[in-house]
């Protein structure tokens, strides 16, 4: 894209902004920004505006979960199923790694952060050891694909060969870059984070699939065989992937979608629950949970919205596909951005200042007919990490994998 093309776009979209440093920039730093310019999509800064209004809960009724007894009674034949899907090579995983560990004071990418006590274990070390376990029992190799961002992509590309994939076969690791959408101020204009570079934010965790899809990882899956994707965040070292057992209770339950789910800890645990929203699958998140849905009973006397979703979700190629074609709905965040001030000076506001746009994974659920809530020991399979001491903490992690007989 030259500078006419770039700014012939930026009117169409009233951002012609983005061009009033152009001529203080290098060679370079114009060639990156008419670059960004090329690549960013200024339509979600209209859409933004429009959704503020728009993403409105529709009627909320329960979805009942598959619970740990009923597993435990079919755990072989689901289990056999699994296993078979993963042998035919039907089956990949995606690790959603496009964060920094920026909560748990460290400039690093996530992944990266040693929660080791003894000696170094990584978190990225703890969820390939986890998947390890199913490569095993399987004796098959299954495609892991790691989304990144554009802050931490060669960092994280660079650690985990350093570490030659903590034993994983690189043959069928695939990295690619979670796509960037563009932050504004509350008219819709997008702020400047340096004199050559918009500000951006990672488009939420519902973009994965499409990011994929970008990078062409998406299509080789597909020209690969692979039939069913196990999405997944960085966040819990405990969690089981690609799990044998839940992939085949999944297809077993002829689901387009599986989603793990635990018993909430708490009423006012910070976790969203599974639901139905207009007869169709979906997550409310804990802040949308009205008093009469928190107090609301299932047949069995247990509370209807019980069990939280700890994303990790089981989807299948061909539904994903679909759900690409159609445009997600985009939730608009308040946030501070840090941009540029009148004076073309960078500055970190210490209150929200505009809105960062996402896409979210329940909205891809919505999309769909059918899921499972499959239910998961939370002492066993889930232990986040987003803090650095406290609740749901690299502490309370600690406490667990030992627990599990994990040596850390």
């Amino acid at each position: 894209m030259n500078y006419q093309e770039a700014l012939a776009k930026l009117k169409s979209y009233g951002q012609e902004h983005v061009l009033m440093y152009y001529n203080e920039l290098t060679k370079e730093q114009q060639e990156a920004l008419l670059t960004q310019i090329d690549e960013t999509d200024f339509s979600i800064l209209v859409s933004g505006r429009e959704a503020a209004t728009e993403n409105k809960k529709g009627v909320i009724t329960p979805l009942t979960a598959m619970q740990l007894p009923e597993i435990e009674a079919k755990k072989e034949e689901f289990r056999a199923c699994g296993l078979q899907v993963i042998r035919e090579g039907k089956v990949g995983a995606v690790l959603l790694a496009g964060g920094m560990g920026t909560r748990l004071g460290s400039d690093d990418p996530k992944g990266m952060y040693d929660i080791g006590i003894t000696k170094k274990v990584y978190i990225f070390q703890r969820l390939i050891e986890n998947l390890m376990d199913v490569v095993r029992v399987a004796e098959s190799w299954i495609p892991l694909y790691i989304m990144t961002s554009e802050k931490n992509h060669e960092a994280t590309c660079q650690f985990l060969y350093d570490h030659n994939y903590f034993g994983y076969n690189s043959d069928y690791v695939t990295f690619f870059k979670q796509e960037m959408a563009p932050a504004s101020d509350y008219n819709g204009k997008v702020y400047m984070e340096e004199k050559g570079r918009i500000a951006t934010s990672p488009n939420g965790n519902g973009g994965w699939y499409s990011s994929m899809y970008k990078w062409g990882i998406a299509q080789k899956a597909i020209a690969d065989g692979v039939e069913w994707l196990n999405v997944f965040s960085v966040d819990n070292v405990l969690q089981r992937i690609a799990d044998p057992c839940f992939i085949g209770a999944v297809l077993t339950a002829g689901c387009s979608v599986g989603a793990k789910v635990v018993k909430k800890c708490a009423p006012d645990e910070k976790v969203g629950v599974m639901c139905l929203e207009d007869g169709r699958p979906s997550i409310i998140e804990y802040y949308e949970l009205t008093e009469e849905l928190a107090a609301a009973k299932d047949e069995n006397g247990d509370p209807a919205y019980y069990f939280g979703v700890i994303l990790n979700y089981l989807f299948r190629v061909s539904d994903l596909e679909t759900i690409r074609e159609k445009k997600l709905p985009l939730h608009v965040v308040e946030k501070k951005i840090t941009c540029l001030d009148e004076n073309g000076e960078q500055v970190k506001p210490e209150k929200p200042n505009g809105y960062k746009y996402e896409q979210l994974v329940l909205d891809m659920i919505h999309e769909l007919d059918s899921c499972l809530p499959f239910e998961v020991d939370r002492r066993k399979e889930f232990a986040p990490i987003k803090n650095k001491t406290g609740v749901d903490s690299v502490e309370t992690a600690r406490e667990l994998c030992k627990e599990n007989g994990i040596k850390l």
